[in-house]
């Protein structure tokens, strides 16, 4: 518990009912058409953008890009921002450009995900950027990666996915 000399921080989310977005990925649009109803505030973003301080920024076929505010509220033990928060960040940017080239009647899941984490990100980083990007599409699995990157250039992070597609037809 924190002393009156080092008082609690705090931090408020608000978010949307996700079931909205849910059930309007249902509908028979694309996905590159539900992420862009998205971004235009027709369907609430995921809870979790709010929790973590993250949102989808641009989206095409086949490519995402997320910017993620840096704070002390992602901080594991040893003073960095968790690598999980990373992660998630990451899996994100893959998982929407996937999301972004499925057909009407089309989901996916992720499969796998590999990270390698290339250098500690703290608050004197106050922002990252991280652009996923389809390498493959096929008509059962995709592949895609995405890297954590500064305003600088430098990569905290770099990442790969599989998903699988899942066909409602």
């Amino acid at each position: 518990m924190a002393s009156p000399a080092q008082p609690l921080r705090t931090r408020t989310s608000q978010w949307g009912d996700p079931m909205l977005t849910v059930l309007a990925a249902k509908e028979k649009i694309s996905g590159l058409e539900l992420l862009r109803k998205l971004m235009a505030g027709d369907y609430p973003a995921p809870p979790i953008a709010a929790v973590l301080g993250f949102k989808l920024t641009e989206v095409d076929e086949g490519r995402a890009v997320f910017e993620m505010e840096v704070g002390e509220h992602q901080y594991n033990p040893i003073g960095c921002v968790h690598g999980g928060v990373i992660a998630t960040l990451l899996d994100s940017a893959m998982g929407v450009a996937v999301h972004s080239t499925l057909l009407p009647g089309e989901s996916y899941t992720t499969l796998e995900f590999k990270v390698n984490f290339t250098r500690t990100l703290t608050v004197a980083t106050d922002r990252v950027v991280s652009e996923g990007k389809v390498v493959h599409r096929g008509r059962t699995t995709a592949i895609s990666e995405a890297s954590a990157v500064d305003a600088k250039g430098r990569v905290y992070a770099r990442a790969t996915c599989t998903c699988l597609i899942i066909s409602s037809q």
